[in-house]
């Protein structure tokens, strides 16, 4: 009893401090967006604000176009992602069902395109937008966005549907369903926590990724969140508190979402267990 008591203070203490180390950068970020100017750099550290201020907060909407570029942000990230999944949902469906000429083939395509890095294709996309007059315009980042999370939003889908018994849907074809009701009436609702959880991580890419945010939008009025915040590394100085007051308005709506969808983020990782 004594060994297994020691074992559990060591244990508890073991995760108190990856707890402590993986949460003090996120209470780091907040207090200092609550710090005024000259206390973020005064020395010694303070670790709780002498002052709490949020004129940090108003500042990046004053200063800069701020709710903006977070309505900017959502709109391509939320259409980005519902397209995917639509597109997703249908290819993964055929590739888990269905055998035909060329399948193979399909699927190591999928993969090669996971292996490459993504920068490389930065120039020829460039001049691909730039032909078709999408430059400066939030469509090209939904397409570029949607392009890239296709081939592994499909190959992870297709992972979920082959779990998911295939007499499910012969029981609904004899019940008179075609295919594609079927598909919408019995085999989506049970892939509802597998594509909820595909949703937020595309919904997660979208929102973070910079590069082409930056390559393809010059307008500010339609600059995203990424590159609203690269704009307070000034040319001399970085305005920290500003930056941390834009990340932690930048982080809620990731939080809201795994808040929200916690329950099927947890049966989408579990749902291999189906049993048919």
């Amino acid at each position: 009893m004594k060994r297994n008591y020691g074992y559990r203070i060591i244990k508890v203490a073991f995760l108190a401090l990856h707890l402590i180390i993986m949460v003090f950068p996120l209470y780091w970020i907040v207090i200092t967006s609550l710090k005024p100017q000259k206390e973020i750099f005064s020395y010694p550290v303070h670790y709780w604000p002498e002052q709490l201020t949020f004129q940090n907060y108003v500042n990046i909407f004053k200063v800069s176009k701020f709710n903006i570029y977070m309505a900017n942000s959502l709109l391509v990230s939320v259409s980005s992602a519902l397209i995917v999944i639509v597109i997703a949902v249908c290819s993964a469906y055929v590739l888990a069902r269905f055998r035909f000429r060329g399948h193979k083939q399909i699927m190591l395509g999928f993969f090669v395109t996971q292996m490459l890095p993504g920068f490389i294709a930065l120039a020829p996309l460039y001049m691909m937008m730039s032909n078709m007059h999408l430059l400066n315009h939030r469509i090209a980042l939904i397409l570029m966005y949607t392009v890239s999370l296709i081939p592994f939003s499909t190959i992870m889908l297709r992972g979920f549907f082959q779990r998911i018994p295939s007499n499910l849907e012969e029981a609904a074809l004899i019940d008179g369903c075609s295919q594609l009701s079927a598909l919408i009436r019995v085999i989506i609702p049970i892939m509802l926590p597998g594509i909820s959880s595909m949703f937020i991580f595309a919904f997660v890419q979208n929102w973070n990724e910079l590069f082409l945010a930056v390559m393809f939008i010059d307008n500010e009025a339609l600059k995203t969140l990424p590159v609203a915040m690269n704009s307070f590394v000034l040319k001399f100085n970085v305005d920290w508190g500003s930056m941390s007051a834009g990340t932690v308005l930048s982080v809620l709506p990731t939080i809201i979402l795994f808040a929200l969808a916690q329950r099927f983020i947890v049966e989408g990782l579990t749902q291999g267990a189906v049993k048919g």
